[in-house]
């Protein structure tokens, strides 16, 4: 059977979800919607699928049969919901939502109607990703000591006031830690597994009319005992590839954007040799660095082709919804700890009552 995907949301990222929908086995995109009718008409032009302006009717296409949301992230629960109770598969871009009452949401929603559901984390599927997964199930790092990603970034004043929603807590949910790096905070959970306790700083340092943080740091400690660095920025000029290093007390490695660029092991596998040679030919380009349209569509691609597999075989994807509950809280975690200037322990028994949100202005530390 030929699966009907639909998009929710026709913005920038939509175009990157009709490009990879292109490239998954039997599927095909039948549909689109958004409350602005010349954003669903423009993106239905380019990818010949129907635009609709009213959800009911694009919820009851009777070809639609999976569901993608792309709508702002503090948007994502009320579609997600719906589509779930019409009895459409759920997929939603990252974040999950923005907190984890509304992640919880989607969630329930979706396992009460029987639906598969996933948070698009794309960078999973990329291939130096995968490589460092499985040599961390080897144990080939031995004791895992430390765990770090850096996200140094550049948005322009311009890119967050294209948008009102930019740089809000109500549907933004955050800034350079929510939107951006929330896809490394997800691969170093991924590979160093659950975080225990975090100290964190965060600081809104050169942009205006926003009320989030364009500058965060924080120190992780994971849950098995390994310490970790984080950092994530948008004001970073020019902005450079993202990075994520592992270290254990037999080897390291270091993965820049989709290049693994360092990978030294005590003990030397025949397939290393092979790494090198594929470190050596650097595939990797600007990734969003500085220009956020200036992403792939692969990886989507992949994870779509897991979550149809899903869908076929009745199993769960990579990535449900637990998975993207999880870098929400790792985030909300950094947040409570910034404001409050303490260690928070994980998991959280709740959402934090973060005052920057509860007000809806910036109280981060600007630069004198």
């Amino acid at each position: 059977m030929t699966l009907g995907f639909g998009i929710i949301g026709c913005g920038l990222i939509s175009k990157f979800h009709a490009r990879a929908i292109r490239e998954v086995p039997d599927a095909r995109l039948v549909a689109c919607y958004d409350v602005v009718k010349e954003s669903a008409e423009r993106l239905a032009s380019e990818f010949g699928c129907k635009a609709y302006q009213d959800l009911d009717a694009f919820l009851a296409d009777p070809d639609l049969h999976v569901v993608t949301v792309a709508t702002p992230s503090g948007a994502h629960m009320e579609p997600a919901v719906a589509a779930a109770r019409a009895g459409k598969h759920v997929i939603v871009e990252k974040p999950l939502e923005i907190t984890l009452e509304r992640c919880d949401a989607i969630i329930r929603a979706c396992e009460e109607a029987k639906v598969v559901l996933s948070t698009i984390f794309p960078s999973r599927f990329h291939d130096s990703s995968q490589l460092l997964k499985r040599a961390i199930d080897q144990q080939r790092f031995g004791r895992l000591t430390l765990g770090d990603a850096y996200v140094k970034w550049w948005r322009t004043q311009q890119y967050y006031d294209s948008g009102a929603w930019r740089g809000t807590w109500q549907l933004d949910g955050g800034g350079a830690l929510m939107n951006q790096a929330i896809h490394s905070v997800d691969l170093l959970a991924w590979l160093m597994g659950p975080v225990s306790e975090i100290q964190a700083a965060t600081a809104l340092l050169a942009h205006e009319r926003i009320e989030v943080e364009d500058v965060a740091v924080a120190v992780l400690r994971f849950k098995n005992g390994a310490l970790g660095v984080l950092e994530a920025t948008t004001a970073a000029y020019p902005g450079y590839l993202k990075r994520i290093e592992i270290h254990g007390n037999r080897g390291s490695a270091v993965m820049e954007e989709e290049d693994i660029i360092k990978w030294d092991f005590a003990e030397e596998h025949p397939d290393d040799q092979i790494v090198r040679e594929k470190m050596a030919a650097r595939v990797s380009g600007g990734g969003g660095a500085s220009d956020p349209a200036a992403i792939g569509h692969h990886g989507h691609a992949r994870q779509f082709t897991d979550v149809a597999k899903a869908i076929r075989e009745g199993t769960r994807p990579l990535i449900d919804g637990y998975e993207g509950r999880r870098s929400v809280e790792i985030i909300l975690a950094v947040y409570k700890a910034a404001e409050e200037g303490r260690v928070v322990t994980l998991p959280l028994e709740k959402d934090p009552d973060l005052q920057a949100r509860k007000v809806g202005v910036c109280n981060l530390r600007r630069a004198s």
